[in-house]
């Protein structure tokens, strides 16, 4: 009975430091992946496309872009899709994501941003940022799930308004009384017409 008792304790205790070192790594993972991209950011002697190729570059390995096209459809739109349909889709709300995120980086001018503790909710870690700015503070949460290629980013909130769901009412919108060739048209257009 006493060594089922250590086993226990022993257990829960090297869960708490799985999870612990679980948070710590997908912090550092954000952190450097923001890090590198504000040094981007600052760069003057380059012009706006180097800066948006440099940006996805660094990007992209930590974003489940797939997984976030999924989401954005959910259960009640995605299976209904073709394989080619999928396939679009998710070309296009990726292009239309990096296009986005990197239409609000560039609009940067020497931010900074602050760290607060890292969320572990089951096996995915949340860590609230803010950009703070000269006049202004913006609240961002990113959400992060491991992945066996590591720390992926599927979703982010700003001031505390899902991006993922954002886009999944918007999608239902459409879907309500269109076709998905017409949602497919719609993202093939900039996001701003």
């Amino acid at each position: 009975m006493k060594n089922l008792i250590y086993a226990v304790l022993f257990t829960l205790i090297m869960s708490q430091t799985v999870v612990a070192d679980d948070k710590t790594d997908a912090e550092k993972l954000l952190q450097g992946k923001l890090e590198s991209v504000i040094v981007v950011l600052e760069k003057k002697d380059i012009d706006q496309q180097l800066k948006k190729d440099q940006i996805v570059e660094i990007i992209e390995p930590v974003f489940n872009f797939p997984l976030m096209s999924r989401l954005t459809l959910g259960k009640k739109h995605w299976p209904s899709l073709t394989q080619d349909q999928k396939k679009k889709f998710i070309t296009l709300f990726t292009k239309r994501l990096k296009d986005s995120y990197l239409d609000k980086m560039l609009l940067y001018s020497d931010e900074k941003i602050k760290y607060n503790a890292p969320v572990q909710i089951k096996k995915k870690v949340h860590i609230p940022t803010i950009l703070i700015s000269k006049d202004n503070k913006i609240n961002m949460l990113y959400k992060l799930y491991k992945s066996k290629q590591g720390w992926k980013i599927y979703d982010i909130e700003i001031q505390g308004v899902s991006l993922i769901s954002t886009y999944r009412s918007q999608f239902e919108e459409i879907l309500r009384n269109k076709t998905v060739e017409d949602l497919l048209a719609k993202l093939e257009k900039p996001e701003n017409k």
